[in-house]
């Protein structure tokens, strides 16, 4: 049997915390002392992963509470759930690091495509504002756009689109044939005369960004065929050694 602070150290919690799990009903020590301090064995440990586990999958105490006193409760098929949603939640972390990396790279710019979802370029192009708006090639993005109609901007937006079809046409080739990096140099310039100056050092992150499995994946792989982005992404890396 452990103590309340021993199960504070091995936990990394607060003694404070496991008194309150305690007096919500969550988590019960299963004795106490003669001087009346709690006392958590093997089983309680157990619950405590469960718990935290939980937590970390930003459940609310309420729920969790509910679901480990449920008499339904089963640990394994819990713990099976929430390797699930953990290599769930780490997919969705990768993929926002890759995003990060690739507005790094770009210095806050986006590609802005047709395909997508209206409020989720407002949100990417606020977000680029708040973290990346004094970089020049933000700076050109803008200003580019705003010079140019929503006709204008839609057929930029075609054309760029109608690159990755090229693209998917000749992804059984390899990546460094010269028909496809003649390719990746026809995008970079499409890009630095449309966009904004596209140097080797941000083509390198849209490539990470096309390929990172989010909606730049998906709507390019819609467009121009499953697989085109990653093929893109590799034929870019060659290029960009």
């Amino acid at each position: 049997m452990k103590t309340v602070n021993e199960v504070s150290k091995i936990a990394g919690i607060s003694i404070r915390t496991l008194q309150y799990y305690d007096k919500i009903g969550v988590l019960k020590p299963s004795a106490y002392s003669e001087s009346g301090y709690r006392l958590y064995g093997d089983e309680d440990l157990k619950v405590l992963q469960s718990i935290l586990l939980f937590k970390a999958l930003e459940f609310p105490l309420k729920e969790i509470k509910e679901i480990i006193t449920s008499e339904h409760f089963d640990k394994d098929l819990a713990l099976e759930q929430q390797i699930k949603l953990l290599i769930l939640k780490k997919e969705h972390l990768e993929n926002l690091i890759l995003f990060a990396k690739g507005l790094k790279a770009l210095g806050g710019n986006y590609m802005n495509f047709t395909a997508f979802d209206t409020s989720k370029i407002d949100e990417y192009a606020k977000q680029a504002k708040e973290y990346w708006g004094d970089t020049p090639e933000f700076k050109e993005f803008e200003a580019q756009g705003q010079r140019r109609n929503s006709e204008e901007t839609k057929m930029l937006h075609q054309q760029l689109m109608l690159i990755f079809a090229e693209f998917g046409k000749v992804k059984s080739q390899p990546s460094d044939s010269v028909e496809v990096q003649a390719l990746v140099k026809k995008l970079q310039d499409f890009i630095t005369a449309n966009f904004y100056k596209c140097s080797n050092e941000i083509l390198s992150g849209l490539g990470k960004m096309y390929a990172s499995g989010g909606d730049f994946t998906k709507n390019i792989d819609a467009f121009a065929g499953e697989g085109t982005s990653v093929f893109v992404n590799k034929a870019i890396e060659y290029y960009c050694k």
